[in-house]
């Protein structure tokens, strides 16, 4: 029917615009429709354009320069379909008897089906094992903090069971925490690239809950747009299905005056932030990065025009963006060492560790989200008292604490993707 339909309609056309979505699929889709058409009897009929976001000014540059069909392109989606064939047809089968007939064995479900059981396997054969902790809860300047027991007799050494760790509490009881060492020192922390499929789906997981699904689908709509009061219909982001953190340099621009008149010259970088490229060797680098089409569209703005999931994923996008472009933060961290002398003449060094924003940068738009297994941040540290060496901190207790290696978690999807 549809094809019947587009027929009619070419039939007295001179010129055919395709303007499928601009990746491999889309690139092969073009071409069967072409081909349908008449493409092998007059191909100077058939004109392919592309866009990467919907907005009037995209689709209008799109159709000023177009250009033929891209042959690569078009190839690379046939090996693609070769592979899944090659891979699906042959395993698919072997999954219907023994489980349930209809499965898919594709080469995407099988590598993914692999990380799963290999991650399996390796809790089952995790065996747990004891080690315990050692923590002095001191006090200075009328301020409470906490420094670790970091080395034995200049060792890293895990102290395996309650007699190790009492023997240790025992010795240092009551000796002194003078600060030996007082190291203070500047750290930047950039802001993330924007975001990929992958970042993205990685990224509201973690921070809405939302599947990888539910992402991907309010992300489709946002890019064939909504319409916002009296804008019209928007695309409000771009094409959502890519692997590179390119942007373009007119989107950077937007994003870099947005902030400067928000926020000042301080949180403005002196050059645009680049990102991509060289850093992506992998990449297909055929779209940009995620990003909102039109910088200038708040969030706030276009909130009640959207459905809650949507609102809320355009706000993360936009942030995510923005932030992308802005200042570094910068954290002022100081470490405090106090090396005792047990009774028994052995050498402890206990550690605290403590960090304060200097300067908020990009984290006074932006903080990424996190989920358990993830490193530990710079803005999660708390401040320590103001230390200069030789000052003693007062004792207030030392604490040994039992703990047992855990196995590495299940996925999470995000943690999947």
């Amino acid at each position: 029917k549809v094809i019947s339909e587009l027929k009619k309609k070419a039939k007295d056309a001179d010129t055919v615009i395709l303007a499928t979505d601009p990746d491999r699929e889309g690139e092969a889709i073009a071409y069967h429709v072409a081909e349908q058409l008449g493409y092998e009897k007059n191909r100077e009929r058939f004109q392919r354009v592309t866009f990467r976001e919907i907005t009037k000014g995209a689709v209008e540059l799109a159709l000023a320069s177009p250009g033929p069909l891209n042959t690569n392109k078009i190839e690379a989606q046939q090996a693609r379909r070769i592979l899944d064939r090659l891979v699906g047809y042959q395993v698919s089968p072997l999954l219907w008897k023994p489980i349930r007939p209809g499965l898919s064995a594709g080469r995407v479900q099988t590598v993914a089906l692999r990380l799963i059981c290999e991650r399996e396997d390796e809790i089952r054969v995790f065996v747990q094992e004891e080690y315990w902790s050692i923590t002095a809860h001191l006090r200075h300047n009328e301020t409470a903090f906490d420094a670790r027991l970091h080395k034995i007799n200049g060792e890293s050494l895990e102290l395996q069971n309650e007699a190790a760790a009492s023997s240790v509490v025992e010795d240092v009881d009551a000796i002194p925490f003078g600060a030996t060492e007082v190291k203070r020192r500047e750290r930047k922390k950039n802001p993330a690239a924007p975001f990929t499929t992958s970042t993205l789906q990685q990224a509201a997981a973690k921070r809405l809950r939302y599947s990888a699904r539910r992402t991907m689908s309010n992300a489709q709509r946002l890019y064939e747009g909504q319409a916002i009061g009296d804008r019209g219909q928007v695309g409000l982001i771009t094409y959502m299905r890519t692997d590179s953190t390119r942007v373009s340099p007119n989107a950077v621009n937007s994003a870099r005056q947005w902030i400067e008149s928000e926020f000042g010259d301080e949180y403005t970088p002196s050059a645009p932030r680049l990102y991509g490229g060289q850093q992506q060797a992998a990449a297909q680098d055929a779209h940009e990065a995620i990003r909102p089409a039109d910088v200038t569209i708040h969030p706030s703005e276009v909130a009640r025009y959207l459905e809650a999931d949507q609102a809320r994923l355009y706000e993360l996008i936009w942030l995510r963006f923005v932030a992308s472009q802005m200042s570094p933060a910068i954290y002022d961290t100081t470490t405090v060492d106090f090396h005792l002398t047990g009774k028994s003449g052995g050498g402890y060094l206990f550690r605290a560790t403590g960090s304060i924003v200097k300067f908020a940068g990009f984290t006074r738009l932006y903080i990424e989200a996190t989920e358990a297994g993830d490193e530990g941040r710079l803005d999660d540290l708390e401040p320590l008292p103001e230390f200069i060496k030789g000052d003693v901190a007062q004792l207030s207790s030392i604490e040994p604490k039992q703990h047992f290696t855990q196995p590495p978690p299940r996925y999470s999807e995000a943690r999947l993707v």
